[in-house]
């Protein structure tokens, strides 16, 4: 597939999708969800893949969807949005989620809407100071969307989320990190050298071993203790046969820098 909407490619582990619609604050159109579909497909079928970074080109990290791509003027036939979750929003999440490795999400300016969810839909979010978080849908009477009411809950608690929900209130990068909504909030001059720092890291680290902690993780929220301690064990035993696990246990054995292969 030819892009025009995103930026992909992979190079040395690392695989980069930047949604680029700058004009537009990168918000979502049917063809701009069939581009990012067709680049997560390549990030889970190259092997060589230990990382995605997810990002946005220019002053926006995303603005959700594009308005613009429905027609929605007074008087016109109501518009199936549960159509578009189904087929668009819902997969997407899932995909991100799923991906057997760690997905960074470098928020680089505001994330609006479906575009902040789909930030909270990845492992690890790193934000520009100047960035921001809006759950826009009670602006125009809607709920937030591609997994909202499950993430700001479980991340903020009820108070926050329902705060943030109903409100529709900006929330500045440096309160989302004081909240516990993202990972880290960095400097602008340092945002760019951070998130490189960050990928550079993943690409080098123990991708079977980071992949199985997201998966128990995730499956952590709706599980009881008994049930968690099953799936440690079993990942911890699939783990112990794994090549990194070996080489770590040499390299802590020899005092020195292990070398992961992800395998």
């Amino acid at each position: 597939m030819t892009y025009q909407s995103i930026l992909f490619g992979i190079d040395g582990g690392i695989a980069r999708l930047t949604f680029n619609r700058p004009d537009r604050l990168n918000s979502f159109t049917e063809a701009m969800h069939a581009e990012v579909r067709d680049a997560l497909v390549h990030v889970r079928s190259d092997a060589t893949v230990r990382t995605l970074l997810v990002t946005g080109a220019g002053r926006g990290f995303c603005a959700g969807q594009d308005l613009a791509d429905r027609s929605v003027a007074p008087g016109a036939e109501p518009v199936d949005i549960g159509d578009s979750i189904e087929r668009n929003y819902k997969p997407l999440v899932l995909s991100l989620r799923a991906l057997p490795m760690p997905v960074v999400c470098a928020v680089n300016g505001v994330a609006a809407g479906a575009g902040a969810n789909i930030a909270l839909a990845c492992d690890i979010v790193i934000a520009a100071r100047s960035a921001s978080f809006i759950q826009a849908f009670a602006r125009i009477g809607l709920l937030p969307d591609a997994g909202g009411t499950y993430f700001l809950p479980r991340l903020v608690g009820s108070a926050r989320a329902m705060g943030l929900a109903l409100l529709g209130e900006k929330l500045s990068a440096e309160d989302a990190e004081r909240w516990g909504l993202i990972w880290k909030c960095v400097d602008d001059a340092e945002f760019v050298s951070s998130t490189d720092a960050m990928l550079a890291h993943f690409a080098s680290a123990p991708t079977r071993g980071l992949a199985a902690t997201k998966q128990a993780l995730q499956l952590s929220a709706s599980n009881t203790l008994e049930q968690q301690l099953d799936v440690e064990r079993d990942r911890q035993r699939e783990l112990g046969r794994s090549d990194d696990y070996r080489e770590g246990v040499a390299a802590f054995s020899s005092k020195r820098l292990p070398k992961f292969t992800g395998r």
